[in-house]
C-alpha cells in the first residue's frame, strides 16, 4: 500500500485525523501540540498520526493536501488547516460550528473557555 493510499484510508476510516509531529499524548513540536491540546481540551475523539514515524506519511500529507506544514487537521474527510487556521477557527467559533455541522461530539463550555481565555 502506497503512502497516498494510507493517508486516504486513514481520513476516510475517522471521524477527526491530525496528521502531527509526535503523539496527542506526547507532542514533537509546538505546533502539533496547540492543536492536539485544543481538540484534547474540547474533548474531541481524533486520531493520531506520527508524521516523524514514516517519512513517506510525512512527505505524503503535505502532497495529499498541497499543504506545505504540518501539523494538519481533517473533520470527516474534509482538509481545515494548519495550526494557524485551527487557532483561528477555535477563537472564532468556526470550529465549533464545523464540529456541529459534521456530527462531531465535543464540548461547547471547554470551546467557550478557550475562547474567554484568549479575550
Amino acid at each position: 500500500m502506497t503512502a497516498q493510499d494510507q493517508i486516504k484510508q486513514t481520513i476516510e476510516g475517522n471521524d477527526v485525523v491530525l496528521f502531527m509531529k509526535g503523539t496527542k499524548d506526547m507532542p514533537q513540536c509546538g505546533f502539533s501540540s496547540r492543536v492536539a491540546g485544543v481538540l484534547n481540551f474540547m474533548g474531541v475523539e481524533f486520531a493520531d498520526i506520527n508524521v516523524l514515524e514514516d517519512e513517506g506519511i510525512r512527505q505524503g500529507i503535505k502532497d495529499f493536501s498541497d499543504w506545505p506544514t504540518i501539523p494538519q487537521l481533517y473533520v470527516k474527510g474534509e482538509f481545515v488547516g494548519g495550526c494557524d487556521i485551527v487557532t483561528e477557527m477555535t477563537l472564532s467559533g468556526e470550529l465549533d460550528q464545523l464540529l456541529e455541522d459534521k456530527g462531531v461530539d465535543y464540548s461547547k463550555e471547554a470551546a467557550d473557555k478557550i475562547r474567554a481565555a484568549n479575550a
